[in-house]
């Protein structure tokens, strides 16, 4: 369970650091709501996966998750600009949270 709740706390991430820009500085109400709520539950989640996953793991695979989320959701709704070094940038933390995981085994 450990994985599964570390999987959506980081996909509970992308959405904060998401609604976090929507609230442009915290002066819009709902998304500044959906920040801080979905702030608590990744953190939770986090929290609970770290009772048998190591620190380094989780947090890693945590923030790794929450990264290359933001910077796809960046590109898709919010039109930010792809360049081929972005993606080998993006591609590289993909690979080290396989290694993450596999080392983790």
């Amino acid at each position: 369970m450990a994985w599964v709740y570390l999987g959506i706390a980081g996909l509970l991430e992308v959405v904060w650091a998401f609604a976090m820009k929507q609230s442009d500085g915290f002066s819009r109400l709902v998304p500044s709501i959906v920040t801080i709520v979905t702030m608590i539950a990744s953190f939770a989640l986090l929290s609970f996966s770290m009772k048998s996953l190591p620190l380094g793991t989780a947090y890693t695979v945590w923030t790794g998750i929450g990264a290359v989320g933001a910077f796809v959701v960046g590109i898709v709704v919010l039109g930010e600009s792809i360049s081929p070094m972005r993606i080998a940038a993006a591609l590289l933390i993909v690979s080290g949270l396989v290694m993450m995981k596999l080392s983790a085994a």
